[in-house]
């Protein structure tokens, strides 16, 4: 190899270096770590105008790990008090159950404590609700609605909780994961066909399903965006019930979907174009 072409091949490879280097650092150091604010303005039909303005807060897909994760979660929190909503909803998965475990899945419920612990930061108006993920339902459920609700952070198990204001009212209803069979009919018990109603489910999937009912919008996350999204082509891989809507919002009938792109990462700790977020909405009555 003559001097020049041994020049131009270690300039090359140094190039090709660099740039996996920063390749490496952006989907693995810098996009999963720094979550962003997304704000949408949600127009729901039956919503009271005494909630015209009132704010949501929604974080999703925890998947708790001191190594990996803490630092989102952390972050996520600081952004979401810098808001001061009304409410704040958790859509699932605060621990993780790896691909492969051939222990007791129960074990990885015990990451919910800590995560709880952290949660309990979250600052608003009228605190937090939160649903089960499909990986809390296969660990240990009873012992993460224990740890959550003991850091004030009730879970909604196939039950509604309703927040009333000037005499006007909105329901908040909360499924199991589908990986549990969630009841949505024991869900809406007691709840008017003719009031505004926000569905908490895990997976975006079940929208299929909500659809069916006098839901105005559903709250989902499972999908993670795919941690990975290539434009033109999307996520090479996603998880089930999360394939048909897997990211941002849509339109199903006459219910409203938003799936969020989570906090956390799953099997891999990297992200590329599906920046950990935190979604606010404003909700605005007469959509």
């Amino acid at each position: 190899m003559s001097f020049v072409s041994r020049r131009k091949f270690l300039l090359t490879a140094g190039v090709a270096t660099a740039g996996a280097l920063a390749f490496a650092e952006h989907t693995f150091i810098r996009e999963p770590n720094h979550p962003e604010v997304v704000r949408i303005e949600m127009p729901l039909r039956r919503l009271p105008p005494a909630f015209d303005g009132f704010t949501i807060v929604q974080l999703s897909d925890f998947h708790y790990d001191r190594i990996f994760t803490i630092s989102p979660i952390e972050r996520a929190i600081k952004l979401v008090n810098e808001i001061h909503p009304d409410l704040i909803v958790l859509t699932g998965d605060f621990v993780t159950v790896p691909l492969l475990e051939l222990r007791d899945e129960r074990q990885w419920a015990a990451a919910a404590e800590p995560c709880a612990e952290l949660l309990q930061g979250l600052h608003s108006r009228l605190g937090s609700l939160a649903v089960l993920g499909n990986h809390d339902v296969s660990s240990d459920p009873a012992f993460i609605t224990a740890a959550l609700q003991a850091h004030g952070i009730p879970v909604l198990r196939n039950a509604c909780h309703l927040v009333e204001e000037n005499g006007a009212r909105l329901w908040f209803c909360g499924l199991d994961s589908m990986d549990r069979k969630p009841d949505i009919e024991r869900a809406f018990q007691g709840v008017p066909n003719n009031e505004a109603v926000v569905l908490l489910v895990h997976e975006p999937d079940f929208a299929d399903i909500a659809c069916r009912y006098p839901v105005e919008l559903q709250l989902s996350g499972h999908s993670h965006g795919g941690q990975v999204w290539i434009p033109g082509f999307g996520a090479p891989w996603l998880p089930t019930h999360a394939r048909k809507y897997p990211r941002g919002l849509y339109e199903i009938q006459s219910l409203r979907l938003y799936t969020n792109i989570g906090l956390g990462t799953i099997r891999v700790p990297m992200r590329l174009n599906c920046v950990p977020e935190v979604t606010l909405f404003t909700l605005r009555a007469g959509g």
